[in-house]
């Protein structure tokens, strides 16, 4: 990656009038905003359909889009939709917080309105996209059609032949006309998600902005993937998992952290030449220019929690697949742009794992102050080939962080930044990334607002209030461009 910087912004957390950010004109004018500050990356998280606990990084499968982010306006515009039957839905109150209960109810709705009117079904663009992307698509649609039609239950409880995935039970399912038109319904939903993406992609890359994507390592328990290929995971004989995903008991999680994915059968994955990775990554590369995996670590060693432990606290390390994967990848997709996610505790073998695969790692600022000096995230013990944060979505706000940091350690981030007041703390954290010599730069966009607690995207291990933050309209201004552009310019990382 070239010395350049660029922003992480969610796109849900874009403003829009429709509850929710989406691929709409507000989209656009982000683009139009890193352009003119000089960016040459705009980060976003994963962009699957959400499930539990609306966590992107829990999603119904690992290559479907996001119903939420098809912009209403172009089905309006199309006639599919009616401007009042948008305009008239409620949303939600605050329009700096997305209300999910709401746009669950309501999204879907409309969606299935304009599908319904639509006539798209005999378009031979339409058709073109259900043939292309029938390897997913398919078991996708059938397993949202069928979800909906067990009133939104994991498939883990749908009867015993659906819930197995028999040919027999799903061509049964598949004689009821009405399963059949939501099944072609949710089809409908990914052409107008993945054109729209598609658009927006291109104006954003011919304006010199390349798009960072973020997947989950892990797919979630209750996805169309596990679903309908149940032969890649370590499941039972009856479909339920043998041991789940998390992270073991640390400084931030006294019982650890469950994430309840199911794991991978590595030794299958390496039988089929990694065949369903390969497949994954390379969708990826289409909707994405380059791609950031998340929790990098779980390809050297994964953490395996015996299925029902209420706690991660019992689990046990294994050997993942290693370099084996990447290099496989190397061979079938060529070369490619991938950031690893490497931030917590670092074993000699993932150090090793993401020297030899070349791809930068991260450096999170917000994890560099705390009186130690051989701290790896501190700027004066990088080398170029890392991408360096301000913070993540999984941290506070460099506002928010500064504000909960001990005495000590405030002292400590002001002595290295040379600052004598905490108000000066974020610009001066965004002046120490940037003037690094981390070959890339990625900041979080609340921190360019001098945001606070207030706009934290994601508490790990906590539900109930993440994933909502949005950004309020009208606040990415010429002036603050021209701001976070002059400090780009300086440390020779502008875009065009």
């Amino acid at each position: 990656m070239k010395r350049a910087s660029g922003i992480l912004m969610p796109v849900a957390s874009l403003p829009s009038g429709y509850g929710i950010g989406c691929f709409s004109k507000e989209a656009y004018a982000f683009v139009d905003f890193l352009a003119e500050a000089g960016q040459s990356y705009w980060q976003v998280l994963p962009m699957g359909p959400t499930g539990y606990g609306d966590s992107p990084y829990q999603s119904f499968s690992t290559f479907a889009g996001n119903p939420y982010f098809v912009d209403l306006e172009e089905l309006i515009q199309n006639g599919w939709l009616k401007k009042s039957e948008a305009g008239r839905t409620d949303w939600g109150e605050d329009p700096e917080k997305t209300d999910y209960a709401k746009i669950y109810k309501n999204r879907f709705r409309l969606l299935k309105k304009a599908y319904q009117r639509s006539g798209i079904a005999k378009e031979p663009e339409y058709q073109a996209f259900v043939k292309e992307n029938a390897f997913w698509l398919e078991d996708y649609a059938l397993f949202m059609a069928l979800k909906d039609a067990n009133k939104g239950k994991s498939y883990l409880e749908w009867e015993e032949g659906l819930r197995l995935h028999k040919k027999t039970a799903l061509k049964k399912c598949l004689s009821d006309p009405k399963l059949v038109q939501t099944v072609e319904c949710y089809c409908f939903i990914q052409f107008m998600f993945l054109r729209q993406w598609n658009t927006l992609k291109k104006y954003a890359n011919e304006r010199g902005i390349s798009i960072i994507g973020d997947i989950p390592i892990y797919v979630a328990s209750d996805s169309a993937d596990t679903w309908a290929h149940p032969e890649l995971f370590q499941l039972d004989t009856k479909g339920y998992p043998v041991a789940v995903a998390g992270c073991p008991p640390d400084y931030f999680a006294v019982t650890g952290q469950l994430w309840g994915n199911p794991l991978y059968r590595w030794e299958y994955h390496k039988e089929s030449g990694y065949a369903w990775w390969m497949q994954r990554l390379e969708y990826c590369f289409r909707l994405y220019d380059i791609v950031r995996i998340d929790h990098f670590r779980g390809f050297d060693e994964y953490y395996s929690i015996p299925y029902g432990n209420p706690t991660a606290e019992f689990g046990k390390w294994l050997k993942g697949p290693g370099y084996d994967l990447f290099a496989v990848m190397k061979k079938r997709l060529g070369k490619k742009e991938i950031i690893a996610e490497d931030l917590g505790f670092l074993t000699p073998g993932v150090k090793r794992l993401v020297k030899k695969t070349g791809y930068p790692g991260m450096k999170v600022l917000e994890f560099a102050f705390d009186s130690n000096e051989e701290n790896d995230y501190l700027p004066h013990n990088y080398d170029k080939n890392c991408v360096v944060y301000t913070g993540t979505h999984d941290n506070d706000t460099t506002k928010g962080w500064f504000e909960q940091l001990n005495r000590k350690d405030q002292v400590c981030a002001k002595e290295y930044l040379g600052i004598k007041s905490g108000k000066q703390i974020v610009w001066a954290l965004i002046r120490l990334a940037m003037a690094s010599v981390a070959d890339t730069v990625i900041i979080p966009m609340q921190d360019y607002l001098e945001l606070g607690a207030e706009a934290r995207i994601n508490i790990p291990s906590t539900l109930g209030n993440n994933w909502n933050w949005r950004m309020k309209a009208g606040v990415c201004t010429p002036a603050l461009a021209a701001r976070i552009r002059k400090m780009t310019v300086l440390f020779g990382r502008a875009g065009k």
